[in-house]
């Protein structure tokens, strides 16, 4: 690409759409940009880009785009098969994703992690070794921060680690980590995807170009990813929690890494069989980085959780508030109902992916979850789900507000209120943050309240 004379279109102005408006304008290209959404947080980003001499593409004129401009620049939110690109794809025009322009531009080290489940906190853990090890390294991808927008300050001597969607690697054919990480691959995104054949082929993508010289960490324990290490031309070390395997593994209440203990899982400060396979694939990342065994462990047993992930918020009239709002899949959300003891009112909802649900509420069924209640754009799906599964114990609601207000009514003391939604936030919010964030407003709201009527009772 010869940025000063070729022209760009950016689709889906959105953190990964911005910080490639600013890597392609600082190079002296012309820009153009185009979102679906034009009000708002885009729309406001947008002013600023354009300020910066970014072009704004009206809407409507993707006809002229394509004949107009050399290359389409995809943020993930815009899906390969959107219009935009299929006109681009029939002029032969080249269509590149954020983090291939990334790719091509990263001077740095590369550890890449996919999977469905674990990506953030495995990212997290990782980067934490790492700067624990005296490296310099940044957490990126689809954690929050564009690859695109770290590049520039990553030299030859950094890491980056990266987290990799499967809406990246539709559009990701560059990538050549030297670590690649993939933690599991379970039912996800099939609205966008369509079928579970091609969401389990994009995953495998991150091995695609990697050689004799980098390193796959796979997830012994799920028969899919297991089946990737066939086709790989690199070597394969596993991580297991059943198996002591040629890698990292879970042994008699330890962690191990090729038969060295590396800590006891006691020591863990992130709870939970899920945070387990987390540090265990992390651990063997770390190991073949060349990181020492005491450094892992200390890192391991000090860092904090990842925001929106199992989240204390806070307590109200003895109900407990936690904040899994990154719960956006099924079995995310199994996973942070078997970390909490007490019982739970859960609340659910969304934009739907394409699940079945089925799987969620005969899981649910029986246990410590003693009230569901269901909200947004998909609530209808997990009220037919909850009643195939002879789940009667639910509330139905659009709103999002109203339904935490429901769950704060029908919670006890002792209880706590679960928000781990098993569905995208893109029906209401701008991502799951957003959700997050208002989930903990309103427990804040609560809180004043609860002070309110407390300092009422002493007058």
């Amino acid at each position: 690409m010869y940025f000063r004379q070729q022209k760009f279109l950016v689709a889906g102005i959105s953190k990964s759409g911005s910080a490639c408006c600013e890597f392609l304008l600082a190079r002296g290209a012309i820009v153009y940009m185009y979102d679906d959404v034009a009000a708002g947080a885009v729309q406001n980003t947008m002013a600023k880009l354009e300020e910066k001499g970014a072009i704004p593409l009206r809407q409507g004129g993707f006809a002229s785009a394509a004949e107009e401009c050399d290359v389409l620049v995809l943020s993930p939110g815009i899906p390969i098969d959107h219009e935009l690109p299929v006109l681009f794809r029939k002029k032969g025009k080249r269509i590149l994703g954020e983090a291939e322009l990334g790719c091509l531009f990263l001077r740095s080290t590369l550890v890449a992690v996919t999977g469905t489940n674990g990506k953030t906190t495995t990212v997290t853990m990782i980067d934490e070794i790492l700067r624990a090890a005296g490296e310099k390294s940044i957490a990126c991808g689809n954690i929050g921060l564009p690859l695109v927008a770290c590049v520039d300050g990553l030299d030859y001597d950094d890491v980056a680690v990266m987290e990799v969607s499967s809406f990246q690697l539709e559009s990701l054919s560059s990538i050549r980590p030297h670590v690649a990480v993939i933690t599991n691959v379970t039912e996800d995104h099939l609205d966008r995807h369509y079928t579970m054949e091609n969401y389990i082929y994009l995953k495998s993508k991150l091995l695609r170009n990697m050689r004799e010289s980098e390193y796959a960490v796979l997830n012994f324990d799920d028969p899919i990813v297991r089946g990737f290490a066939k086709d790989a031309r690199c070597p394969v070390h596993w991580f297991s929690v059943k198996e002591r395997v040629s890698g990292a593994y879970l042994f008699d209440g330890g962690l191990y890494f090729e038969n060295e203990k590396i800590m006891d899982v006691s020591q863990l400060s992130l709870k939970g069989e899920h945070n387990v396979k987390n540090a265990l694939s992390a651990i063997c990342a770390a190991k073949l980085m060349g990181v020492e065994s005491g450094t892992i462990a200390r890192a391991l047993s000090s860092m904090r959780g990842v925001r929106h992930r199992i989240e204390r918020v806070g307590e109200v009239d003895g109900v407990v508030y936690i904040n899994d709002s990154k719960g956006t899949n099924v079995d995310a959300t199994l996973n942070a109902i078997g970390c909490i003891q007490e019982d739970i009112v859960l609340l659910l909802g969304g934009k739907d992916k394409g699940y079945d649900y089925d799987k969620l509420f005969g899981s649910i069924r029986g246990g410590h979850v003693v009230h569901s209640v269901l909200y947004g754009e998909n609530r209808f799906r997990l009220f037919n789900s909850a009643m195939r599964c002879n789940e009667s114990r639910v509330t139905l609601c659009a709103d999002f507000d109203l339904a935490v207000k429901i769950a704060r009514m029908t919670a006890k003391p002792g209880q706590c209120v679960l928000l781990s939604p098993a569905s995208s936030s893109f029906d209401a919010f701008s991502g799951y943050e957003e959700r997050g964030e208002r989930f903990e407003a309103l427990v804040k709201s609560f809180q004043g309240e609860e002070i309110e009527r407390a300092s009422g009772g002493d007058r």
